[in-house]
């Protein structure tokens, strides 16, 4: 990694896989959050899910989400709805919208995450 007055350059290899909790034969590489890099608005990360992978139903309570979709197919649930998602379109999640995502195609689904703020957490009143 190269670092130049805090931003940074690196190589996608040089990231890990990891499966975030309630996340089933689905593997995320975390490549830009407030612990790998010095980011305080935004998570950065390309997700693969395996034919059948899927992340249990759930939403945020102040977090927006877009997901891009690199290759594969799916069906997208947002709020009971769902919709099959391929490769090119996008998804813009506002918080409060319970959703899901799961892989019912024939190869990997990968795709982009971008949450802001990085953390679901109500930004606590100024003091007063």
């Amino acid at each position: 990694m190269k670092e130049r007055n805090a931003a940074t350059i690196r190589s996608i290899a040089e990231v890990l896989w990891v499966t975030p909790p309630e996340h089933y034969d689905a593997h995320s590489k975390m490549l830009v959050t407030p612990e790998t890099d010095r980011t305080r608005h935004f998570d950065f990360r390309i997700s693969s899910y395996q034919p059948k992978g899927y992340v249990a139903r759930h939403s945020h309570t102040v977090q927006e989400q877009i997901y891009y979709i690199l290759q594969g197919e799916g069906l997208m649930e947002l709020d009971g709805e769902r919709t099959v998602v391929r490769k090119h379109e996008y998804i813009f999640i506002p918080p409060g919208v319970e959703h899901a995502i799961f892989n019912t195609g024939l190869e990997d689904l990968v795709f982009f995450v971008i949450t802001s703020p990085p953390t679901d957490e109500p930004i606590a009143e100024a003091a007063r």
